[in-house]
């Protein structure tokens, strides 16, 4: 899912939706989640959409991009910072609690810090095939189905509500609904909860 596809008004509202946090999660302190990939991929909007799923379950949340170059398959990285309080800081993530891989071919590319709590890669390979400590999932494939384009986005995001109970699927359906609209929305989301219910599956097992 790109920006440029059925783009709606965001939404900067709050409802009555509660995702689930992580059993490690502490109430109050931020979790920071770091997103890689290439331009087309539509890595900006991925921070975007976890911020809306956060302001819709009535915390404080922030995203913004840095460019490598604008250009189509050039890397980007975008950033995003959940919070239950209002957040201070506006420094790009060094330490994330997450990191969102939308193509693996950067792997080689990233600093992954000691500190990471989950990881999840768009590939269809293992993760020890990659040799990274994180889960894979193939989101590409998984877009192309539902949406007819290898655009991972929404399906990373149903992986990421899978992988850390952070934010619940339901608030990331509101949010793809709320910026945009019609059947890019209705394929994006499906794509959403194919990712969501692999990767749950594969946790649990």
């Amino acid at each position: 899912m790109d920006r440029d596809e059925g783009r709606k008004s965001s939404m900067r509202g709050r409802s009555s939706l509660h995702g689930r946090l992580p059993r490690d999660y502490t109430g109050g302190m931020e979790y920071q989640i770091r997103i890689h990939g290439r331009g087309g991929q539509g890595v900006v909007t991925a921070a975007e959409l976890l911020s809306v799923a956060a302001f819709l379950e009535g915390r404080h949340a922030q995203a913004f991009p840095t460019f490598g170059s604008e250009r189509t398959g050039a890397p980007v990285v975008s950033f995003c910072r959940i919070s239950d309080r209002p957040i201070r800081s506006r420094e790009p993530i060094t330490e994330p609690d997450a990191l969102i891989i939308q193509d693996a071919t950067l792997l080689g590319q990233i600093d992954v810090p000691a500190g990471l709590r989950h990881m999840l890669v768009n590939s269809t390979k293992d993760a020890r095939e990659l040799g990274v400590a994180g889960v894979t999932i193939p989101a590409s494939a998984i877009a192309l189905r539902h949406v007819g384009r290898p655009v991972p986005n929404a399906a990373l995001l149903g992986g990421f509500c899978a992988l850390t109970g952070m934010l619940s699927l339901e608030s990331v359906h509101a949010a793809i609904r709320a910026t945009f609209s019609g059947p890019v929305a209705e394929a994006n989301i499906a794509a959403a909860d194919e990712a969501y219910s692999d990767l749950r599956e594969a946790v649990r097992a």
